[in-house]
């Protein structure tokens, strides 16, 4: 299993959402966040904004499925500018659900 946090701009995360579901990629956390990546923040005159409004999607999925959750992210949160996000990867150990106790996906 991997765990998949995508972290895109807010106003991409209702469509990815819709086309992971499309894809078959139903179960999801979304988390609104703050952040910056390399561009450390934007000055337009005096003004300093350092962080950004994100929304972070928290997936796992089984490993066969991992590249094409990535291609749908990439492809419906991809808008071309900077800022439209990142992706980071991580394996999951095991996973349990809290009502059964029964462990896996």
């Amino acid at each position: 299993m991997k765990m998949i946090r995508a972290i895109v701009r807010p106003e991409k995360s209702e469509s990815i959402a819709e086309k992971l579901a499309d894809a078959g990629i139903i179960s999801m956390t979304k988390m609104h966040v703050f952040g910056r990546g390399k561009t450390k923040g934007l000055q337009i005159g005096d003004i300093r904004y350092d962080e950004f409004p994100k929304v972070m999607l928290l997936i796992v999925v089984s490993d066969e499925t991992v590249e094409k959750a990535v291609d749908v992210i990439i492809e419906s949160g991809k808008t071309g500018n900077i800022g439209d996000g990142k992706i980071f990867i991580s394996s999951v150990d095991a996973a349990y659900t809290v009502r059964t106790g029964e462990s896996g996906l």
